[in-house]
């Protein structure tokens, strides 16, 4: 332990993190720097990669008419994918000490052709024929936006509002860092396998914020399992974790919106997205929260009528950012993270929806994710060779990123190391980005496959590095006293 740390712990939404008492000024300065610097880089790539042509021609558009397929055929495989997704979740939770999440993707990929499909290919088309596809994607998109609201419901403000100049500085590194190597790695990936229709511009922001995601939810169910969330080195990794979704969330709308907008259309949906965070903020969180305040004065149970509006105005929130050219994911969040998380309607609306989205619509959408993950077109010594820079580029990114402005800011370290790997972690939210790049032609199916290794590895990673480097307690000895108490999952 370093003496750096052994300074007066901050405290954010009653949890002590390891951020101890730093330089205003030299924080600021370091954090200018360091986004100036990543700004002037990206325009380098940028002006490196205009010339470049894509290898592969543009996806044609959607043409042919997908016949509805019978009830009976959808049902069925809805059914397998829950049971065996449960199975697997357990297993993994079980026997390898993973987050049942982990298991639930593991068990997506398996039901697609990459396993199921190669084994018996015959089996894989009966249970999985191509005319539900649709209706598998319908369910999916529907249930990771209620996911992505269920993810601003939990989000605490007071970890962005409270956290110190410091965890700003780690999240936004951790941000930053992923997000301009991902970018200069385009400059070779494009001419390989980019897509002709989305242009380098477009290729380059996506790689790079898909190389920046952080999955806060995975994450926290990690720090919960080993009784750290609210030990210093867990409260300092969750208020990392929050800015960076909320950072993240916020470019991938910025990349989502040039993505679906002529050169000449980007600033006109960019600015429409503006206006709609400005009506959500200035029109809707009043009667969100005066909603909500009303419910806490009440005694009896949330109404229908009151839940009704609630999944209306949700619903609506998507449907506009979907409209903007936005994913509907946005609308969602965001919608989200105006609902006090600590009230009576956030918990009933947690208590209404958590079991089916994660029960039912998840699984959904992790064997939709693993229908289109086809490791049968990493065909090469070559194709496998970029999947494994692309997984070391990622965890240089997130891991380098977190640990060197970990230590800028005065962190020991084990402790930086062990912050690192837990940003680290990407799992769901990735696969959520990248389904967004695939649908909107960004990604091609290869590179798809490529990055959804990249997430599954990276995630892997995390319990069995992160025990590596905190012992068998999966707590880093600090002599700040843990004041938030032991383990409350």
């Amino acid at each position: 332990m370093t003496a750096n740390v052994q300074t007066s712990a901050k405290v954010a939404n009653g949890r002590t993190t390891l951020v101890g008492v730093t330089s205003v000024t030299r924080t600021v300065l370091g954090y200018l720097a360091m986004v100036v610097a990543a700004i002037v880089l990206y325009f380098l790539v940028r002006a490196g990669g205009e010339d470049l042509i894509a290898a592969v021609p543009a996806p044609a558009e959607p043409g042919k008419h997908v016949q509805a397929s019978s009830l009976g055929q959808v049902l069925l495989a809805v059914a397998v994918v829950i049971v065996f997704a449960r199975l697997v979740g357990a297993t993994f939770e079980r026997w390898l000490k993973q987050p049942a999440v982990m298991g639930e993707i593991t068990a997506g990929l398996v039901l697609g052709p990459s396993v199921l499909g190669a084994v018996s290919h015959n089996a894989y088309l009966r249970l999985f024929p191509q005319a539900i596809a649709p209706h598998l994607g319908l369910l999916a998109n529907l249930g990771v936006v209620l996911f992505m609201f269920l993810v601003g419901l939990g989000l605490d403000p007071k970890l962005l509002r409270r956290n110190s100049h410091a965890v700003l500085a780690i999240s936004h590194a951790s941000i930053v860092a992923p997000f301009v190597l991902g970018s200069a790695l385009a400059l070779g990936i494009f001419p390989l396998y980019g897509y002709g229709g989305s242009g380098f511009t477009v290729f380059s922001l996506f790689l790079g914020v898909s190389m920046s995601v952080t999955a806060f939810p995975v994450l926290a169910r990690i720090l919960i399992d080993r009784g750290m969330e609210n030990t210093p080195l867990g409260a300092t990794a969750l208020a990392c974790a929050a800015v960076d979704d909320v950072t993240a969330w916020c470019l991938l709308a910025l990349v989502s919106g040039v993505a679906v907008a002529q050169v000449g259309e980007a600033a006109w949906t960019l600015g429409l997205l503006v206006a709609y965070v400005a009506f959500m903020w200035i029109v809707v969180r009043p009667i969100v929260r005066s909603l909500a305040e009303r419910e806490d004065r009440s005694q009896e149970p949330v109404s229908l009528m009151v839940l009704s509006i609630s999944f209306g105005v949700l619903l609506l929130s998507a449907a506009a950012t979907e409209m903007i050219g936005v994913h509907a994911l946005f609308g969602a969040f965001v919608l989200g993270t105006l609902i006090p998380h600590d009230g009576r309607l956030a918990a009933q609306l947690r208590a209404k929806l958590e079991d089916v989205v994660t029960v039912l619509l998840l699984p959904i959408f992790f064997a939709f994710t693993g229908m289109r993950t086809q490791i049968g077109l990493l065909s090469g010594w070559q194709d496998w060779l970029l999947t494994g820079v692309i997984v070391l580029v990622a965890t240089a990114g997130k891991f380098g990123g977190s640990l060197v402005a970990a230590r800028f800011v005065g962190l020991g370290w084990r402790e930086a190391g062990a912050l690192g790997i837990l940003m680290n972690t990407r799992g769901l939210m990735e696969l959520v980005v990248l389904n967004v790049g695939l649908d909107m032609g960004v990604l091609s199916p290869t590179l798809f496959t490529m990055l959804v290794l990249m997430a599954v590895l990276t995630t892997f990673a995390t319990t069995p590095v992160l025990g590596l480097i905190t012992g068998h307690g999966g707590v880093v000895p600090s002599p700040v006293e843990n004041v938030g108490g032991g383990r409350t999952g």
